[in-house]
């Protein structure tokens, strides 16, 4: 079966009505039969039947067994945590996305739960780092915003020979692109914000687990903490994942194509993009990627933060916004941005630099984007700005 039928035939048709898009229910109560019996919905806080076809739907798309849908990426990343106790330790990918780093380092560290960020890239790395409190390794593959790309695999068996718990953020790659549950994760988020969605108009999260007994303690935190996705916004989603292959493979061929021509900029240090063979382990990402995302990072040779931020701000189809994954390209600088959160310091060691850029490679015409591009280049040509030192 084709990647897109089978995405598209694992969307049930409503059972009640016949409806082939899947009914919003707008409810906070459900009547019951009788004190304690009703039809598998009493609270909407607990289930909703709009976000139980969304929560089934991620699981059969990750080929997990249950899926749990929250009110944002970062909620879902909450709720995983919370499966930790106080002493427990993290291994975290050393090229986090900035939210989670802020969670782990401000949040949960004064809670007792410390974490490490190592370079994932290196599986041995891990190893070195693990303790006899490490309980949980956090991986981002591709990693936001340098797409650093780690063996899923091979870390899964650095996992179960410690009986560590493998978590990885599958937002970048998306289901339609990889399934990091069949290489050995044992639970697979999402901000289903991004590719999920795919039009830049709802928040959301998703976490799968590869097993029934972990998806019963992500179950009880969903309901005990309540950050659940509405049922709209899981309509929403629903929505935006009838199309996910297809756009998936069309954000990978722009992507594909602005990589390329990047390589060819004088202005440009260096790329990254895991579909370009002088990525590091671009081998390894061909074998557990269908497609290599739409995500594309770049920085400049001056390591300007003020020229990276004129760039920015001089494109046209490019629009300078947080975010990710929508039918529309999206620019950004992480230094200001999305890892504004991170330290300096800890930012350039993962590859953070002041002037490195990220883009959302969107639906529109590769050779626009393109264009849009080469005019920006011009424009810090015509003004370029006084390098700045990088000081470590």
């Amino acid at each position: 079966m084709q990647e897109n039928t089978a995405i598209l035939n694992s969307i049930p048709v409503d059972p009640l009505t016949g409806a082939i898009s899947t009914p919003i229910y707008q409810t906070s109560t459900f009547v019951q039969q009788a004190p304690g019996v009703h039809n598998g919905f009493d609270y909407a806080r607990s289930n909703n039947p709009t976000r139980a076809v969304l929560e089934q739907l991620i699981a059969q798309l990750e080929k997990g067994s249950n899926g749990y849908a929250f009110a944002s990426g970062l909620a879902a990343i909450d709720a995983v945590v919370k499966l930790l106790s106080f002493g427990d330790e993290i291994i975290a990918v050393d090229d986090i996305y900035g939210g989670a780093f802020r969670l782990l380092t401000h949040v949960y560290r004064k809670f007792g739960i410390s974490v490490k960020y190592v370079d994932t890239t290196h599986a041995e790395n891990i190893t070195a780092a693990i303790t006899p409190k490490t309980k949980l390794l956090w991986i981002e593959s591709p990693t936001n915003p340098t797409l650093k790309i780690s063996d899923l695999s091979a870390i899964s068996q650095i996992a179960k020979a410690h009986d560590l718990l493998l978590c990885v953020d599958n937002t970048f790659a998306s289901p339609a692109a990889q399934q990091p549950i069949p290489l050995g994760a044992d639970i697979v988020v999402h901000s289903a914000t991004k590719y999920l969605g795919g039009h830049s108009d709802l928040i959301a999260g998703l976490v799968v687990t590869k097993t029934q007994e972990l998806g019963d303690r992500i179950k009880f935190i969903q309901n005990a903490s309540g950050g659940i996705i509405g049922p709209f916004d899981a309509w929403l989603v629903i929505r935006g994942i009838e199309t996910l292959g297809l756009r998936v493979k069309q954000h990978s061929q722009n992507a594909q194509a602005i990589a390329e021509f990047l390589l060819t900029q004088p202005s440009v240090k260096n790329v990254y993009y895991p579909g370009l063979p002088s990525h590091h382990n671009h081998h390894i990402a061909k074998q557990q990627q269908r497609h290599f995302g739409g995500i594309v990072a770049f920085d400049l040779h001056s390591d300007s933060k003020d020229e990276a931020s004129a760039f920015v701000s001089n494109t046209q189809y490019f629009k300078l916004a947080e975010s990710l994954g929508g039918v529309k390209s999206l620019i950004c600088l992480p230094c200001e941005m999305t890892h504004k959160s991170i330290p300096r310091e800890k930012r350039y060691s993962s590859g953070v630099t002041d002037s490195l850029i990220r883009i959302s490679v969107g639906l529109e015409d590769a050779e626009d984007l393109i264009e849009d591009l080469k005019q920006a280049f011009q424009t810090i040509q015509l003004n370029p700005s006084k390098p700045q030192t990088a000081a470590l």
